[in-house]
């Protein structure tokens, strides 16, 4: 069936939701929008699926949600009467359609007799994947699009260890949607019937109490935050989303009282209205809370994406302005920090590791190495922490010390299994209450690091190429970089490349080939001589192609001439 055939389908449903066919009735004039809404199905990866709001197949509305719940009623009912009695557990957050696809969600699982927990309100990802494990259910859903713009939501399934599905059962999930040929057929269940039977449960207080409890185990050193806690000014921005429904109560419960909230970015606002987007990663996301911070003289900004796994933070320097860290610099800063105070306690046993994605800058790597602490890499995805996570549980082999990722996403303690934005509030936040007691700013810790371990500058340049069209050329950009290998970038000469989708590395001058021992995945990413390298990785979530760059030199000065040499021409060699 091609995309007007489809679109005929859904116009003339004498079902379809009122709302989705105004919008079908608002751009029928427009040919290109809407071939963008049924040129194919939303896409279902091993993520979950993401994407724009709106009616058509390759939209995110309740008939896209109820096809991809049914998929997963399916694959819980495969697994038999225990699994469905365990059921799934279902978070969301402040977006558009959030609580409504929840709720269809449960509504979806329970006709096939599958219990749900639904959160009362929106709660954060990490507290769902809390919630799973602490429930014992067999999975659990995630409503949310993150960072992204308002325009879009997205649904992310997670296993019974708390993770994201790991691919294999996910793979089975996927095939289960794909074969749903009608997607107006999904039945669903009347919510109070639901209720009724027990096949629904409302919680709240019940997960949140247990969570913020085990919260306070971040917490390394709970004498001095007890006792001077009060004394580190924290401005704490949600940025719309879910942060501050349990961040506030978790600072405060470990000591961390002298909290500034800044007030407007605690409305839940599904627009996002006092942001350009709602990313802890940009600047421009923290212009308020750098207002706030300077008019109550705040020691540290901390900010949370809308379900609150992200966490952003920025920190004065010597002439009394706000500086954003990246992602690596604070997953730096909280690795040196727990693994110096861990080695000074003598509580490092001598099987840890730490934990971090391929893309993550190699700084972490050398921190690990000083300790006597294995890093090991993994995928781009807290998925694959968390698999790694399972692993070390399962044959005793290493101890987890810590997990992250440069996209600002932390893990220090494992009671969940994906990045927790409240668990990172609470540790960065400890190292710079230590800092301070010490004479010292974050960014002065961070000075320390980089004269210790090296300078190493790190950078993101993402493409945004939406649509068909722009999916097409994201393809033709990872297929022509793969088939024709550069041999230096920005002067430098290129030592070998990872294709991890080709599960190989190729030695550039030899040719010779090493087998990679991780799962395949659309990235290759290439190392320069001195261990700096670059990365080309299509988004799994987004209509982007992303390119990381981490640059080692000696001083501040040479790493960045260096990133901007090899950043430049890497632009370059694509548009070419």
């Amino acid at each position: 069936m091609n995309w007007q055939e489809e679109y005929q389908k859904w116009i003339t449903n004498k079902e379809l939701d009122e709302s989705l066919k105004k919008q079908l009735v608002d751009i029928e004039k427009n040919e290109k929008e809407l071939e963008d809404s049924f040129y194919r199905n939303m896409e279902f990866g091993t993520a979950g699926m993401r994407g724009v709001l709106g009616a058509g197949t390759n939209r995110m509305n309740i008939y896209t949600i109820r096809k991809a719940s049914l998929g997963l009623a399916q694959f819980v009912a495969e697994n038999g009467e225990e699994a469905k009695k365990r059921g799934i557990v279902i978070a969301y957050d402040p977006r558009h359609m959030s609580r409504e696809f929840a709720f269809e969600s449960a509504a979806v699982l329970g006709h096939h007799g599958v219990k749900s927990y639904v959160f009362d309100a929106l709660r954060p990802t990490p507290e769902l994947s809390f919630a799973v494990r602490f429930l014992n259910a067999f999975g659990g859903i995630v409503i949310t699009a993150s960072h992204n713009p308002p325009e879009y939501n997205g649904y992310k399934i997670y296993g019974e260890d708390g993770g994201q599905m790991p691919p294999t059962g996910a793979s089975a999930v996927i095939d289960y949607i794909s074969a749903v040929e009608d997607i107006f057929s999904v039945e669903v269940a009347d919510q109070d019937e639901l209720i009724e039977k027990g096949l629904l449960e409302i919680i709240s207080e019940k997960v949140d109490r247990p969570y913020l409890e085990k919260l306070k185990e971040v917490i390394v050193n709970n004498e001095l935050v007890q006792e001077r806690g009060k004394d580190l000014k924290i401005v704490f921005t949600p940025l719309h989303g879910t942060g501050g429904i349990l961040g506030v109560p978790a600072l405060e419960s470990v000591g961390f009282t002298n909290i500034v909230k800044v007030e407007e970015q605690f409305v839940n606002d599904p627009d996002f209205g006092t942001v350009k987007s709602p990313n802890p990663e940009n600047k421009e996301a923290f212009s308020l809370a750098i207002e706030y911070g300077k008019k109550h003289d705040g020691d540290i900004l901390v900010g949370t994406d809308p379900d609150a796994d992200r966490l952003g933070v920025a920190v004065r320097n010597n002439d009394g302005e706000y500086e954003i860290l990246s992602g690596n610099q604070i997953g730096a800063i909280i690795l040196h920090y727990l693994l110096k105070q861990k080695k000074a306690q003598n509580e490092l046993p001598e099987n840890a590791a730490v934990l971090k994605s391929i893309v993550t800058s190699n700084l972490g790597t050398e921190i690990a190495k000083h300790f006597g602490v294995q890093m090991i890499e993994v995928l781009t995805g807290f998925k694959f922490i968390a698999e790694q996570i399972k692993h070390f549980e399962e044959t005793g082999k290493h101890t987890f010390e810590f997990g992250y990722e440069e996209s600002n996403g932390y893990m220090v303690k494992s009671f969940t299994r994906d990045k927790d934005a409240i668990q990172a509030v609470l540790a960065i936040s400890e190292v710079a209450l230590v800092s301070k007691t010490e004479g010292r700013t974050l960014l002065e810790e961070l000075e320390q690091i980089y004269a210790e371990f090296g300078y190493y500058k790190e950078d993101l340049v993402s493409l945004t190429l939406s649509g068909k069209d722009g999916s097409e050329r994201i393809k033709e950009i990872t297929s022509g970089f793969r088939e024709q290998l550069p041999t230096s970038m920005g002067g430098f000469r290129i030592e070998r490349a990872e294709d991890y989708l080709r599960s190989e590395t190729t030695w550039i001058e030899t040719g010779k080939t090493e087998e990679i021992q991780l799962p395949t995945a659309d990235v290759i990413k290439c190392y320069f001589e001195d261990g700096s390298w670059f990365c080309l990785r299509p988004s799994g979530t987004e209509p982007k192609i992303k390119f990381y760059f981490s640059i080692r030199g000696e001083n501040e000065a040479e790493s960045t001439q260096k990133l901007e040499k090899v950043k430049a021409d890497l632009m370059q060699y694509i548009e070419a």
